[in-house]
């Protein structure tokens, strides 16, 4: 039963850490940019929008179409940095310890 109870011990040990992972991605922050830094957009670990910056020099009515296609590149590359910085902070969690392809931990 000892090692029932060391088990236990560890998985509440790993919730805790769980939790104050999830609570440092909500602060972490990452920013994304398209057309050389002229669309910026700020995000959270947890892949939540903070913050829009657009260059007052592309606001073009006729160019509506590039400024769309340059905002959508931005939050791809915000939350592919968002999810790389989850990626490092669940690897420090685990030690290194490789999750299985398409596993992911709720957050």
């Amino acid at each position: 039963m000892k090692n029932l109870s060391q088990m236990m011990q560890q998985a509440q040990e790993m919730q805790a850490k769980m939790a104050e992972m999830q609570e440092q991605l909500s602060s972490t922050e990452v920013t994304g940019s398209a057309g050389g830094g002229m669309i910026q957009i700020t995000m959270s670990g947890k892949n939540e929008a903070r913050h829009l910056k657009i260059d007052p020099a592309l606001i073009d009515p006729g160019e509506a179409e590039v400024l769309q296609d340059l905002i959508v590149a931005a939050i791809n590359d915000a939350r592919a940095k968002a999810e790389t910085a989850a990626a490092e902070k669940m690897s420090d969690l685990t030690g290194g310890l490789q999750l299985p392809p398409g596993f992911k931990l709720p957050f």
